[in-house]
């Protein structure tokens, strides 16, 4: 087991009155935004809270899943950060999206990610069973993360060149092209900037940037040196996982844009915000309305009462 080991637990209990002193900092890059005229202030805002809240929800759920020790526990918890990650690649990280682009991508997180969780966990982490659930959730949370990024970046890469180099593929699809031939060099160049940043990562990893699950294992007792190791290996499973989440997710992309007819699809892109926001403005906008309503409507009673008041002392 890669965190056991016993040399005394010095660190400090953190409270929710550190966080508050850490969340400083993201004021401190709020007000800077607001000096350099960035615009990224709330955004900065919103993504500290949402992280607070989701991390507090994680740690309630996990911790009786750790406890559990049940492997159907833990295929659950699989199941939940594959949805949830989908939902991130598809609403969040795409600038657009295609037909049923939801589900291709959850199917590509799966194919993806899991096997190799599985694979990596069990024969070249070694660990036995290999779905302890301290262990194999957090390799699987990160797998997921890095893969998320990889298929967005993959993703926009696609629409781009679908953008400006439309008239390229309807060439080659002119001249006899399979769809797969014309989509081949889309492919390659959206797969080689998606795995860009994991390759950058490996080459400056322990040079420069001490990672943060090595850092884990080391603060868990664990050596070094097999702390180091242990690195190596996620590391190289992350980059199996976000070239196979994405290389599924490209497939599903392509033959979606360009159809079995040999024809380009782009209206099968929709640019719109998601439908989720979109019910989520229109809510907003209506309780907005509402709210708007019964101001103005007390405003209008009191102006009412005030006036039948004021006749009343008239007449007296």
């Amino acid at each position: 087991m890669f965190f056991d080991g016993d040399t005394g637990d010095t660190s400090a209990q953190l409270t929710w009155s550190n966080v508050g002193l850490g969340f400083l900092f993201i004021v401190f890059d709020s007000v800077l935004s607001g000096v350099l005229g960035l615009g990224i202030g709330r955004s900065l805002i919103v993504a500290a809270l949402r992280c607070v809240l989701q991390l507090s929800i994680m740690s309630l759920i996990l911790g009786k899943v750790f406890a559990s020790q049940n492997i159907f526990a833990v295929a659950g918890i699989a199941l939940l950060l594959n949805v949830l990650g989908a939902i991130e690649a598809t609403f969040n990280k795409a600038k657009r999206r295609f037909t049923n682009m939801f589900p291709c991508i959850l199917l590509s997180m799966i194919c993806g990610a899991i096997p190799i969780s599985v694979l990596g966990s069990k024969y070249a982490m070694a660990q036995h069973p290999f779905w302890q659930p301290d262990q194999y959730i957090p390799i699987l949370g990160m797998l997921l993360g890095n893969a998320i990024s990889a298929i967005g970046v993959g993703m926009n890469t696609v629409q781009k060149e679908f953008a400006e180099n439309r008239d390229r593929v309807e060439t080659y699809l002119a001249m006899g092209a399979s769809r797969f031939e014309a989509c081949q060099p889309i492919a390659v160049e959206a797969l080689k900037l998606a795995l860009l940043p994991t390759v950058n990562q490996m080459s400056i990893i322990g040079l420069i940037s001490i990672p943060g699950m090595m850092t884990g294992a080391i603060v868990g007792g664990k050596s070094v040196e097999q702390a180091a190791r242990l690195q190596m290996i996620i590391m190289f499973m992350i980059s199996a996982s976000s070239a196979l989440c994405t290389l599924a997710s490209l497939f599903f992309a392509l033959t979606t844009l360009i159809d079995s007819r040999q024809r380009i699809r782009t209206d099968r892109l929709d640019s719109r915000a998601p439908a989720m926001y979109r019910a989520r403005d229109a809510l907003l906008r209506k309780c907005a309305n509402g709210l708007r309503y019964l101001v103005c409507w007390g405003q209008r009673e009191r102006g009412t009462e005030e006036e039948r008041q004021g006749l009343l002392n008239g007449n007296h």
